[in-house]
């Protein structure tokens, strides 16, 4: 069975905490490491929720190459990303755009570029936009379906660099 890649530690931790415990809590202190499963070397992810007690596990794949981390957020290499899809990173970005508490104004804007550069990955060489089929998570789905003008590149282009431009980088 082949696992979806995590490109990064900050990607994993970002898909872990989109995707909470039953109870509905993302609080888990994750413990993770290098693991078989299945015959394939995986990165395992493996902790205790903190509201209800259950245990939580997830297993992705390894990159075929590493990625070195340069600067803050590190969610990937050149490829798009196997763990969120596009409309996902749009919603992580406007999530941490619209929620820019003081004093970590660079942080979160610096987040919100990096989430906006992960949806300009998903623009295949050629295209002016996002094909629709890129989109697979009800979320992202539904984030396209509410304005789907938002994955063009153009736009997609203007919004990272304003995004850049406020966080000083």
């Amino acid at each position: 069975m082949p696992y979806s890649i995590a490109r990064s530690r900050d990607e994993a931790h970002l898909y872990l905490d989109l995707n909470p415990c039953a109870c509905g809590s993302a609080g888990t202190d994750w413990d993770s490491g290098l693991t078989s499963a299945e015959g394939e070397l995986v990165t395992c992810y493996a902790g205790r929720c903190a509201a209800c007690g259950a245990e939580r596990e997830y297993l992705f794949g390894l990159s075929e190459r590493e990625v070195t981390p340069t600067g803050y957020p590190a969610f990937g290499g050149a490829e798009p990303s196997e763990l969120l899809d596009p409309g996902e990173w749009m919603w992580v970005a406007d999530l941490t755009a619209g929620n820019v508490p003081e004093g970590g104004e660079r942080q979160a804007l610096s987040i919100a570029r990096a989430a906006v550069e992960e949806v300009i990955k998903f623009v295949p060489p050629g295209q002016d936009e996002v094909p629709e089929e890129a989109f697979w998570s009800e979320r992202g789905r539904a984030v396209r379906a509410a304005e789907p003008g938002r994955f063009r590149l153009d736009r997609l282009l203007v919004v990272r660099d304003t995004y850049r431009e406020l966080a000083g980088a």
